[in-house]
């Protein structure tokens, strides 16, 4: 009897470690599940800035940096859906607008403080979408797939001058810098690998080959001269471009930080 309730035993606890390897379940000591699983989303940042902190707070006084080379370049949250537990559909999104202005003051002819005033402005969009496939064996895990990338961007420079062209004034100045807006896109193939330091929560890092192609629109330099009785506008377009290349990216080895919940 005491021989049966053993191999009775022995027969449970080898079919819940069956139940468990089908399950692909990885739990820590508190039962919390390690890895990400369908249903679960995932946000993804540059993890350089979180890693000098952490390096600053060891040794209180020296400034540690991972370098220009480990930072993320192209400032786009990345986010994943996980489909199920080995595929995971990749999103990426960027959308930046930004202006500045800068005072140039100097002294007039009469002794007067006078102001010139330089505008910028730029913009930026990029906006990608992939899917990958996901296989490991514990908190290291890794992933190969593809993704396709779209980048929109413009910026120009204005100028505003104090004193107005005259006699006195006789000079040739640039008004406006357009730059010309400028188009892209990519496709990659992706391989890359993680590893879960915490529950659903990773420090990985990617490298992609594929082509991309941009397009860069024309532009133009606006200047006002002037021709000895009033202020001559002229408007000279720049040209545009474009860009063919396939080659691997992410020499630099980006370290991205990512949450799944």
């Amino acid at each position: 009897m005491k021989t049966k309730v053993i191999l009775l035993a022995l027969f449970v606890g080898f079919g819940s470690i069956i139940n468990a390897q089908d399950d692909n379940v990885l739990t820590n000591k508190n039962g919390a599940a390690i890895l990400p699983a369908a249903g679960d989303w995932g946000l993804g940042f540059d993890a350089a800035p979180i890693l000098n902190y952490a390096g600053n707070m060891l040794n209180g006084s020296t400034m540690n940096s991972m370098g220009a080379a480990f930072d993320n370049s192209d400032f786009a949250i990345s986010g994943k859906y996980f489909n199920d537990a080995t595929t995971a559909y990749r999103a990426s999104l960027r959308i930046g607008m930004g202006s500045m202005s800068m005072d140039q003051l100097y002294g007039g002819a009469n002794g007067d403080s006078l102001t010139n005033t330089t505008s910028m402005s730029s913009n930026a969009i990029v906006l990608g979408g992939g899917i990958e496939k996901r296989r490991g064996h514990g908190r290291l895990q890794g992933y190969y797939g593809g993704e396709m990338l779209i980048g929109l961007g413009g910026s120009k420079d204005s100028y505003t001058y104090a004193e107005a062209l005259s006699d006195n004034n006789p000079f040739s100045r640039t008004m406006e810098e357009d730059y010309g807006s400028s188009f892209g896109i990519g496709v990659r193939g992706i391989i890359g690998v993680e590893y879960f330091i915490l529950p659903k929560i990773s420090l990985g890092a990617e490298y992609g080959w594929g082509l991309t192609f941009a397009s860069i629109g024309q532009g133009s330099t606006t200047t006002e001269s002037w021709n000895g009785t009033a202020a001559v506008t002229t408007t000279t377009n720049t040209g545009g471009g474009s860009i063919f290349g396939i080659d691997t990216d992410n020499n630099g080895g980006a370290i991205r930080l990512m949450f799944h919940f």
